[in-house]
């Protein structure tokens, strides 16, 4: 039976370094939040990040968004006691920067698991390279434990030397073949963030692009940018309608004995069904967020 459907139409990256920031995403209407102690964080801040983002968790208040931590590589000298404290905290999923191969899940898995962390803590991955994109399929077949894949659209257009592109067309190789490997295995998947704050016709343009080719939300960096991407990863109110409807009809063929039926000038069959029961398991899934 496949998992409830969980709003991450956006999905806001905090720096541990940041306590004003930690506190206030307590009161951001964000799906998820990462607290990060990777790239957003110096180095000689870092132990000290650490501890802060484990005592606003530990304090709690951030209900019913996903928490999740981002940790630094098992293979710094940061990443053991980063996963220690993840072992600990009441959190969702551990997310793991430039991942390149099942081995690294498997290996991180195995010392979360030596460290007691709880056996439902998921994992997430940063694919975020051309190896990573390369190797997506297999860091989604992992585990099961690995609930999402996330595009590090920013490390990854600095390795491939793409040019900066509204329509991100160098990108879209890349984009597709995370979100077919994500897919191809149950994951959820995650667009890349936008990085030109000032831009929100761009960063508006692009959450659109991303709900067009099947992200199911994106990663954000500033707290401006929740609105708009909750509004465009939600289905809207026309589309809610609609597969209400398309339902209704398929349901109506199938009691006279029809195998498809003709829905408003198009034909609709059981896998159209699918997806419009998915439109309205995750508008339900957003209001009972929102209510909360």
């Amino acid at each position: 039976m496949p998992a409830p459907i969980r709003p991450r139409r956006s999905v806001l990256f905090m720096p541990g370094s940041n306590p004003r920031a930690l506190e206030k995403a307590r009161a951001l209407p964000a799906d998820a939040l990462i607290f990060d102690l990777e790239d957003a964080v110096a180095p000689e801040a870092k132990e000290t990040a650490r501890a802060a983002i484990a005592a606003a968790v530990t304090a709690g208040g951030y209900a019913p968004r996903e928490l999740v931590l981002r940790v630094n590589p098992i293979d710094t000298v940061w990443g053991h006691a980063d996963l220690a404290t993840a072992a600990t905290l009441p959190i969702g999923a551990v997310l793991l920067p430039k991942v390149e191969n099942a081995e690294r899940v498997r290996l991180t898995l195995e010392l979360l698991d030596a460290l007691g962390a709880p056996p439902e803590l998921a994992v997430w991955c940063m694919i975020e390279t051309p190896l990573g994109v390369l190797a997506a399929a297999e860091i989604a077949a992992a585990s099961p434990r690995v609930a999402a894949l996330v595009l590090g659209t920013s490390d990854l257009a600095n390795d491939l030397h793409a040019r900066p592109a509204r329509d991100r067309l160098p990108l879209l190789t890349a984009l597709g073949l995370v979100l077919l490997a994500a897919r191809a295995h149950g994951r959820a998947v995650l667009d890349g963030v936008h990085l030109d704050l000032a831009d929100a016709e761009g960063f508006a343009a692009a959450c659109r692009q991303g709900r067009e080719l099947g992200f199911d939300g994106k990663t954000l960096i500033h707290p401006d940018q929740i609105a708009p991407a909750n509004a465009i990863f939600a289905p809207s109110v026309e589309e809610v309608a609609r597969a209400s409807r398309l339902i209704a009809a398929y349901a109506a063929a199938n009691a006279s004995g029809k195998g498809a039926a003709r829905f408003e000038g198009h034909l609709i069959e059981a896998l159209h069904v699918d997806e419009a029961q998915r439109t309205l398991a995750l508008a339900d899934a957003i209001a009972t967020r929102e209510a909360s």
